[in-house]
Formats: structure tokens, sequence, C-alpha cells
């Protein structure tokens, strides 16, 4: 075995283990941040947030599935997004199971389903978001922009 063999599967099972560990992470932050109301939820109000106060955003989240991945308008309005994340350093994932996700933010029953293809956690000042799942997924962002995965894909724990 070479050292690029071996490296290989430490690295794997390592990227595995990051994967599961964000997350879980991201189910956290969601959660918290639906708790506190600072939860951005569908692709035109996410923009506008961004439009109007792009310094309280402190997170995206960018959702899609299989019936979703030839839809030319959202992937444009994707593309969008993330060029504005990057502009103004809002770390940014994928996640690719809008039903869990749409599970996590959920709505009222009295309410219509939301449009999760785009979600942000947001905050009202920068002192007022301390929260370790948000420190741990912008660890992991960073650690995946070091290998030039700068979207990283996110897998949310099964329930």
């Amino acid at each position: 075995m070479t050292f690029e063999e071996f490296s290989g599967q430490d690295n794997t099972a390592a990227t595995g283990d990051r994967m599961q560990s964000a997350g879980t992470a991201l189910e956290e932050l969601l959660v918290s941040a639906k708790k506190q109301d600072c939860l951005t939820v569908g692709v035109y109000e996410s923009a506008q947030v961004m439009n109007v106060d792009p310094d309280s955003v402190a997170f995206c989240v960018l959702a899609t599935d299989e019936e979703y991945e030839c839809d030319i308008a959202l992937q444009i309005h994707f593309t969008l997004i993330q060029a504005f994340c990057f502009d103004n350093d809002i770390n940014i994932v994928r996640v690719n199971d809008i039903e869990r996700l749409a599970d996590i933010v959920g709505c009222d029953q009295d309410e219509e389903p939301k449009d999760v293809h785009c979600i942000l956690v947001t905050s009202p000042n920068a002192d007022s978001w301390k929260d370790s799942a948000l420190e741990r997924l912008s660890l992991f962002c960073e650690e995946s922009r070091n290998v030039y995965e700068w979207v990283p894909a996110i897998t949310l724990p099964e329930r």
C-alpha cells in the first residue's frame, strides 16, 4: 500500500465523519434559529433580506433534489445567491434533501408549505448570535474551501 492510498483511505473516513458532523450541526443550527425567529425561508424572501440587510445574514443553505435539478430559473437564482454570499463572506452549503429540510424548518398546519430552496440564518446584530453549531459549520465551510469545494454538500441525519 502506498502512502497516497493509505492517506486517501483516512481522508475518505474523515470526510464522511465531517459530513455527518456537519449535517448534525446544520440541523441543530436550523432548530435553534427557528426558535429564535432568525430564519428566512424562500428564494424570494432570502433575496429581499440579502438586498436590504446583508450584514444580518450569518449562514445560507441552498436545497434541491432530483425533481428540481433541471429547473433553470432555480439554478440561476442559486448562482446569483452564491455570488452574493461569496462577495459578502457568507458561508453557504447545499443540501440534497428538501423534504427533510422542510421537516426541520417546518411550518404550521394552517400555513401553506414553504419554499425551502433557500434558507438564511440571520441575526439582528453580530453579538447576539453565538451558536456552537454555527461555529462548527463555519469551520466545516472553511475546511471545504481549503480543498477548493466552494459550496460543500451536507447530508442531514435521518430521523
